[in-house]
């Protein structure tokens, strides 16, 4: 990421890594700010500017620390060193909490949520799992910041506990030779690379991430697939049958023999239409009233009919293609 202005917390550059940022980006315009959650000028913006504004990248210091109890991949959600995205993916679950704003967010405050992390752990009479990466995709992150390497590490001298994140991206090279004790399990989330190519803007490409996760197997990383979100555009049937194809033909034996699958079929709402109508107006129109139908306040889900026909597909070719591989859920 190369961004265009950097807007700070005053006191971040009190933290080892607000000094290290700074260093690195200071050719670039530094904007004070009194709070990362609300930067009038940003929020004022139409929803055209939502691209431009995802150049920018704000940092700060993280301030809730609120455990979020979890039933699928892992026990509980924890909020880590980054929230937002630099990608442009017109489904963004974040946009339904951030809006238009979106935008990558870092926070400098790593060793205060990192001794939340291991103190919890270790608390447990069980061993835990921690999901770091709801709110972010951290291996683009570490591309910026290094926190994930310095996450896995610390955290695999801990011996007690797991750490888990999904990714979009293919920049593992870094993660290759870290000591992580196989205390960090990464999931890649995939789709068809019709899909990548239309509506997953600013993420890799699918057989990089292909390629990434070989290579998380072959340095030890324990490893999963999320099929997400699951979308059903015209001819679906036909993009997932081909990206399982693939997927059998590119996966690495070690890879097939340990993967898990988790399913997760898109969610949209009201923001996404105005956002993206404004902001990629050539784009395709998710949405799509003949399958869809209201889910809370301003969401869309696919209805019923379309969800278990959708469901019973994925299921049929998934199990087809890898019978050894467990589903975890799909929703």
């Amino acid at each position: 990421m190369n961004p265009t202005i950097i807007y700070y917390e005053e006191n971040v550059l009190n933290y080892l890594l607000g000094k290290q940022l700074y260093e690195k980006y200071n050719a670039i315009d530094w904007v004070k700010i009194e709070n990362h959650n609300n930067i009038p000028e940003l929020r004022n913006n139409p929803n055209s500017e939502f691209a431009r504004m995802k150049q920018n990248l704000i940092i700060g210091i993280r301030k809730t620390h609120n455990y979020v109890p979890n039933s699928k991949s892992s026990d509980f959600l924890v909020p880590y060193t980054s929230s937002g995205c630099s990608a442009m993916c017109l489904y963004c679950y974040l946009v339904c909490n951030y809006n238009k704003c979106s935008y990558l967010r870092l926070f400098v405050n790593r060793e205060q949520m990192l001794a939340k992390l291991i103190k919890t752990s270790n608390q447990s009479v069980k061993e835990l799992t921690f999901e770091i990466g709801s709110n972010s995709d951290l291996v683009l992150e570490n591309s910026i910041t290094n926190n994930l390497e310095w996450t896995i590490e610390q955290f695999g001298k801990n011996e007690k506990g797991y750490i888990t994140l999904p990714t979009k991206f293919d920049m593992v090279e870094s993660l290759l030779s870290l000591e992580h004790k196989g205390r960090t399990v990464i999931r890649m989330s995939i789709n068809p690379q019709d899909i990548i190519n239309k509506i997953e803007f600013g993420t890799s490409s699918l057989i990089n991430r292909i390629k990434a996760l070989n290579s998380l197997k072959d340095a030890g990383y324990k490893i999963g697939i999320l099929i997400a979100p699951v979308i059903l555009v015209e001819n679906w049937e036909v993009l997932y049958k081909e990206l399982f194809d693939i997927l059998v033909d590119t996966l690495s034996q070690a890879v097939k023999d340990e993967v898990f699958f988790e399913v997760i079929f898109m969610t949209y709402s009201y923001v996404h239409r105005m956002i993206n109508a404004e902001a990629f107006p050539n784009a395709i129109d998710l949405y799509n009233k003949d399958i869809m139908t209201g889910r809370g306040r301003g969401k869309y889900c696919y209805n019923s009919n379309a969800r278990n026909q959708g469901e019973s597909f994925l299921r049929f070719e998934l199990t087809r293609r890898f019978p050894k591989s467990k589903i975890l859920y799909i929703v």
